[in-house]
């Protein structure tokens, strides 16, 4: 996967450093070339300074061939206009805005922008809109509990069928309307979307679980 990570703060940078960890060729754009300092010594991916809604320095840094983009400035006004940039322009299929400002999530919802708002884990949900397809509601050392829409392969299972003893536990199920406590023999339908307790270590278990 090839992500674009403009904004080299400190979630930025924690968010580019997870992004390489998992395999991902990532570029991180800052209009201050000192913020890159924040990346350490073990970033091994590419860093361009410049200003992020440029869409110059967007070419270089190769949007026309990115998966996806996170806007991370601490500016909302240029996050939305990267993120307005990217989706319109580049037709970047996944991108991702930091929102600072509560108060302007009606102008992120008018333009269908995907975005994060607050200031806890605010690294790791943007990772798993962009790279898992889930969403981590809580997490502590061992565990926590995420969601998402389950894959075409899961219609028509049990709840027992997918879950491990100790390790994968569906705790709830979200379907149309409804939150939906299941019991083992409880059957998956299309459009559903699952709250997990899972430990940490078995995440990757359920990565065929989810919906690309």
């Amino acid at each position: 996967m090839y992500v674009i990570v403009i904004g080299c703060g400190r979630v930025g940078a924690q968010l580019a450093s997870l992004l390489s960890t998992q395999g991902c060729d990532v570029v991180v754009i800052d209009n201050n070339s000192r913020a890159f300092r924040r990346l350490g010594g073990t970033f091994n991916g590419i860093t361009i300074e410049g200003v992020g809604f440029d869409e110059d320095v967007l070419r270089e840094a190769g949007a026309e061939k990115a998966d996806a983009l996170a806007a991370v400035t601490d500016l909302d006004n240029t996050n939305l206009m990267i993120a307005e940039i990217a989706k319109r322009i580049f037709k970047i299929p996944k991108v991702v805005a930091r929102l600072y400002n509560p108060e302007k999530e009606a102008s992120y919802q008018q333009f269908g922008i995907d975005y994060v708002c607050g200031t806890s884990w605010v690294a790791t949900r943007i990772l798993d809109k962009i790279v898992e397809g889930r969403i981590s509601y809580f997490t502590s050392r061992d565990a926590e509990l995420t969601g998402f829409s389950i894959a075409d392969a899961l219609t028509g299972k049990k709840v027992k069928d997918i879950e491990i003893p100790e390790e994968v536990r569906v705790a709830m199920i979200k379907r149309d309307d409804s939150d939906i406590i299941p019991s083992p023999d409880t059957i998956l339908l299309a459009g559903d979307r699952l709250v997990l307790a899972i430990k940490r270590k078995s995440l990757p278990k359920i990565k065929n679980y989810i919906k690309k």
